[in-house]
């Protein structure tokens, strides 16, 4: 499949690619979403939750002050570094990602939209008071030291399972300027993301022409739209994942491999065909 692949890359020299977690599975970030499109644990904190009860905000932070332990350490693996290095040559005119981990950066990709913000960066819903979120981890052990020798098994995007626990002493840090409530800067499930990020993609989708998926089921609508436009204006869409998507009638070319694994043979398969330098 990686000349099929290939050949697709090569047909589209302008491509719009979106990720997905499954490309980030191989830095060892859990997904979360099985073959089939299930949820693999319980869906993730939704925005209204986090913003209108404390003790979701207290099980939230709880578990992100285990979780980022790993998270925080996680490193690009061969998809992102594969990614980047079809940027480098010219073959990917933007990436849109829904991952908020920031490895496509730490990869050395330059054009990307973080459709759904970064981690890496905590936010006051109150005034314009930001930090990273290293930083802020050392105010949630300063404030929870007992919580802090605690072990989770990780999960998604800087969370951990950390189950069966009371939460109720937990001190979730205000902000220090305002008192307001501190979220880390990504777009939550039942938030909307930033109408002028997505502007933004489907301004570039409109000077891209074709569309590849990587590591995406497609269940969220925030990147299925992009499919369907794509289509709709009669781009070809290729995608690479594991498991069904939401868009498989949409898909013209379906790679089911790990990312890593199809990524890397696709970069070895275009530098084995390229013409000899100097010719």
């Amino acid at each position: 499949m990686s000349a099929a692949l290939a050949e697709f890359v090569l047909r589209h020299p302008r491509l719009f690619v979106l990720t997905g977690a499954g490309c980030s599975t191989d830095s060892g970030i859990p997904d979360y979403r099985n073959p089939d499109g299930a949820w693999k644990r319980s869906p993730p904190v939704d925005y209204q939750s986090f913003i209108g009860q404390h003790a979701v905000r207290q099980r939230y932070w709880a578990r992100s002050l285990i979780g980022w332990r790993h998270f925080g350490r996680a490193a690009p693996n061969p998809a992102h570094l594969a990614l980047s290095a079809l940027e480098a040559q010219g073959r990917i005119h933007m990436l849109v990602t829904q991952n908020v981990d920031g490895l496509h950066q730490a990869a050395g990709q330059r054009r990307v939209i973080d459709l759904h913000g970064r981690i890496d960066q905590v936010r006051c819903l109150g005034c314009a008071y930001r930090v990273g979120r290293a930083q802020h981890q050392q105010t949630l052990v300063a404030a929870n030291p007992r919580w802090a020798a605690l072990d989770a098994q990780q999960a998604p995007d800087g969370d951990a399972d950390l189950n069966g626990v009371d939460f109720g002493d937990f001190q979730v840090p205000e902000c220090p300027q305002c008192g307001g409530t501190l979220k880390p800067d990504v777009v939550f499930f039942g938030e909307n993301v930033p109408r002028a990020r997505v502007q933004q993609a489907f301004d570039a989708l409109e000077s891209s022409d074709a569309i590849l998926v990587v590591g995406s089921s497609l269940m969220v609508l925030s990147g299925l739209r992009f499919v369907r436009a794509a289509a709709q204006s009669s781009r070809p869409v290729a995608a690479i994942n594991l498991g069904i998507t939401r868009g498989d009638e949409l898909i013209s070319l379906k790679i089911s491999e790990s990312c890593a694994t199809a990524l890397t043979r696709l970069t070895e398969h275009l530098a084995a065909s390229a013409p000899p330098r100097g010719i």
